[in-house]
């Protein structure tokens, strides 16, 4: 998948973690807990989403390779198998 596909599929994961997110006000630098206020739990949940829509295992100590919708894409385009 390119960095595009990933990211779009990183926002729509993201959303459905935290519906009260606006994709369209998403940045690609905002960062999940300090601007999006997402909170453990639902960077536990978007991390599982992730699990379950790619395969992709993503230890704790690499979460904060995905703080960003940005940072996240280029994880995850990393990752794939």
């Amino acid at each position: 998948m390119t960095y595009d596909t990933l990211y779009a599929l990183f926002i729509e994961e993201l959303v459905k973690v935290a519906p009260d997110l606006d994709p369209a006000t998403i940045r690609q630098d905002d960062q999940l807990q300090d601007d999006l206020e997402l909170d453990s739990m639902d960077v536990l949940n978007l991390v599982a989403a992730l699990h379950e829509r790619l395969g992709v295992d993503i230890p704790e100590d690499d979460y904060v390779l995905i703080e960003t919708p940005a940072k996240a894409a280029t994880y995850l385009s990393t990752r794939q198998k």
